[in-house]
């Protein structure tokens, strides 16, 4: 991805927004389950919607960042995002819901996954990296550090590989041991893991507009 924002007064605006509350940055959705983080990519031009009935998450680092790809109509677009990263997490009674608008024939179409609905089998991830545009939750932190640099070394989980062209690492982040969100509803404009296991999953398509919230 091509570098938007490279530090400057523009890194300071994403300190008036890094508050405990927007710490709580969860977004589930789908990652890519190869075993190692994508390099680089261009975010589609459709956020997703996600609701989850909880997620605990270790060694989260959360920080300002640039999702950059393109809109519906295939002009360049860059999005402001705060990035959250968890070395794993678990996630209970997902639902995630994209809806594509102006299709022929049908007009507005609903791809919705569910998965995690088992209280014994929530969905789990490793190396889980979310870029989330807004958030809704209750949410309680152990052991958070709110003022760190988003590079230092001594972030357990670090800022995601090969995304520094997007991310100043200078610039202002916070971390904490664990990370329990509830009530979750957020929308986010991707989810990238190393793994990510989808317990009972069920993929619809609905004709019309059906989000998870």
């Amino acid at each position: 991805m091509e570098s938007q924002v490279r530090g400057g007064t523009r890194w300071k605006r994403f300190a008036l927004v890094m508050v405990p509350s927007v710490a709580a940055t969860a977004a589930i959705g789908v990652g890519l389950a190869q075993g190692a983080l994508a390099a680089s990519f261009s975010v589609s031009g459709q956020e997703f919607k996600v609701r989850a009935d909880k997620l605990v998450g270790h060694n989260l680092i959360q920080y300002g960042s640039i999702a950059t790809g393109k809109d519906l109509k295939g002009k360049d677009a860059a999005h402001p995002v705060v990035v959250s990263g968890f070395s794993d997490a678990t996630i209970s009674n997902m639902c995630q819901s994209v809806v594509t608008p102006d299709v022929p024939f049908f007009g507005s179409i609903t791809l919705q996954l569910n998965a995690g609905t088992q209280a014994d089998k929530p969905v789990e991830a490793t190396n889980l990296y979310l870029d989330v545009a807004e958030l809704d939750t209750d949410a309680e932190f152990k052991n958070i550090d709110i003022g760190v640099a988003a590079g230092d070394p001594s972030n357990k989980t670090g800022i995601q590989p090969n995304a520094k062209p997007q991310v100043n690492p200078y610039g202002f982040a916070q971390r904490a041991e664990v990370a329990t969100l509830s009530n979750v509803k957020q929308k986010a404009w991707a989810t990238t893991a190393g793994t990510f296991k989808l317990s009972g999953l069920s993929l619809r398509l609905y004709q019309g507009s059906k989000e998870c919230y």
